[in-house]
C-alpha cells in the first residue's frame, strides 16, 4: 500500500514540471482509514510546499493520519515556513518518504526533526522513481554544475542538416512540438555561434503558458549580429559565452561588445577560446540556472559527448536518408565497439513516423537513511 500510495504522490508532483526550477518536483498525499483525504504538489517556485497543500486540504482530519511525500520535508525557513513544523502541528502519525533531501539545508533534518517529536517516518519507497523525476535537482544542488540535457533531430543516417545547412524540418511537427515542451522544462538552452548564424534562432518556448529559457550561444570570436533574433528578445535572458579578450579596449571587438551591452545581453567571460564543456556549466551553475538543454550544433555535442558532461536526452529520429549532410556527431573514433559511448535507461517513443530515443546517466543520492 506504501508503493501505491507513493506512485500517487509521483504522478502529482510532475505537474510542476517547468514551473519550479530550480526547486524540486514534490508530491504528497494524506491517507486515513484506507482513504486519501489531501493531496498536494508544489505548483510554482516561491509558493506552498506540496505538504501544505495536502495537509490544508486534509485539515482536522490529518491526526493520527500517514502522510506520503515523494522527498524529504524541509526543515529551514526559506521562501515558506518549515514543513516539519506543519506536519507536526497537524499531529501527523506515520510519515512515508521516497527519499532524503540532499540540499544541505535539509539533509537528513527533517526526517531526525519528524523523529523526536514521535512520528514514525519511513525511508525508500519507490526511491529511484523519485530519484529520476528529480534528475536536474539532485545534479545541481550536489555539484552546483546544471543538468544538461541533449536534444537533437537526425536523420536515419545521423545527419542533422545537408551539406548545404539545410534543416527544416528534419522531423516531423508532432516531434517538434514536444521540443517546445523541453524548451519550457528546462531553465537554459544552449547553442554553438554556427547554430545561430545558419538558423537565426529565437529559442522560445511556443506553448501556452510557457516560460521561455535563458538563451546561451558559445561565441568565443563575438561573431553574433547584432541584428539577429537572440540579440533582440528584449527580456533579459541572452547570454554570450565568449572570450574575456573581447571586453578589452584593445580588441577588435570592443565596439561590438559595449553594442552588445546595451542591449542587455548577458555575457559570460573565459579564458583563450577553446572552451571546455566543464568549464562553461560551472560559470552557467554560478547564475543559478540548474539546467540546459543543449540543441546543438555538432561541435558541441561531440564535445559534451567526449568530455562526458552529458547526463541525460532525447534524439529524435527521421525516416530519411541524405547520404552526405552535417553529422550530428564527429570528432572522435573508438577502435573497439565495447568502448564506445552506450547510453543508459533507453525508452523508446514512437511519434508517428519519427521514432525518439530518451536517455540518462543513472541519479545517485549522497545521503543514506541512517544519515
Amino acid at each position: 500500500m506504501d508503493e501505491k500510495y507513493m506512485e500517487l504522490a509521483l504522478e502529482l508532483a510532475l505537474k510542476g514540471k517547468g514551473k519550479v526550477n530550480p526547486n524540486p518536483l514534490v508530491g504528497a498525499i494524506v491517507v486515513k482509514d484506507g482513504k486519501i483525504i489531501g493531496k498536494g504538489y508544489h505548483k510554482f517556485f516561491g509558493g506552498p510546499h506540496a505538504e501544505v497543500y495536502a495537509l490544508d486540504e486534509a485539515s482536522f482530519d490529518a491526526e493520527g493520519a500517514t502522510l506520503y511525500v515523494t522527498l524529504e520535508p524541509c526543515s529551514h525557513f526559506g521562501k515558506t515556513p518549515p514543513c516539519v513544523e506543519k506536519i507536526k502541528k497537524m499531529k501527523i502519525k506515520k510519515c512515508v518518504i521516497a527519499t532524503l533531501d540532499p540540499n544541505p539545508l535539509v539533509a537528513g533534518r527533517g526526517k531526525k526533526i519528524l523523529e523526536e517529536a514521535g512520528i514514525e517516518v519511513v525511508v525508500g519507497v519507490c526511491e529511484k522513481k523519485a530519484l529520476e523525476i528529480n534528475k536536474v535537482f539532485f545534479k545541481y544542488i550536489q555539484t552546483k554544475k546544471p543538468y544538461l540535457f541533449l536534444k537533437c533531430a537526425i536523420t536515419l543516417d545521423g545527419k542533422i542538416a545537408t551539406s548545404f545547412k539545410d534543416s527544416k524540418w528534419i522531423t516531423n511537427e508532432k516531434s517538434r512540438k514536444k521540443v517546445q515542451h523541453l524548451r519550457n522544462e528546462f531553465t537554459g538552452i544552449m547553442i554553438g555561434i554556427n547554430t545561430l548564424l545558419n538558423d537565426n534562432p529565437r529559442l522560445t518556448a511556443r506553448i501556452e503558458n510557457g516560460r521561455d529559457p535563458y538563451r546561451i550561444v558559445i561565441d568565443p570570436n563575438l561573431k553574433t549580429p547584432l541584428d539577429s533574433n537572440f540579440v533582440n528578445m528584449n527580456d533579459k535572458k541572452s547570454i554570450i559565452v565568449t572570450s574575456k579578450e573581447n571586453s578589452l579596449e584593445d580588441s577588435d571587438n570592443y565596439e561590438k561588445y559595449l553594442n552588445l551591452c546595451e542591449k542587455n545581453i548577458k555575457f559570460i567571460f573565459l579564458s583563450g577560446k577553446d572552451f571546455s564543456i566543464d568549464e562553461i556549466l560551472d560559470k552557467i551553475g554560478e547564475l543559478k540556472i540548474d539546467s540546459v538543454l543543449l540543441e546543438g550544433g555538432s561541435y558541441l555535442i561531440s564535445r559534451a559527448f567526449k568530455e562526458d558532461r552529458i547526463d541525460g536526452g532525447e534524439i529524435f529520429i527521421a525516416p530519411k536518408i541524405l547520404g552526405g549532410g552535417l553529422p550530428f556527431i564527429d570528432g572522435f573514433n573508438f577502435k573497439e565497439i565495447k568502448d564506445c559511448f552506450h547510453l543508459e535507461n533507453i525508452r523508446y517513443n514512437i511519434i508517428d513516423d519519427n521514432i525518439s530515443i530518451e536517455f540518462f546517466k543513472n541519479v545517485k543520492n549522497n545521503l543514506k537513511v541512517g544519515d
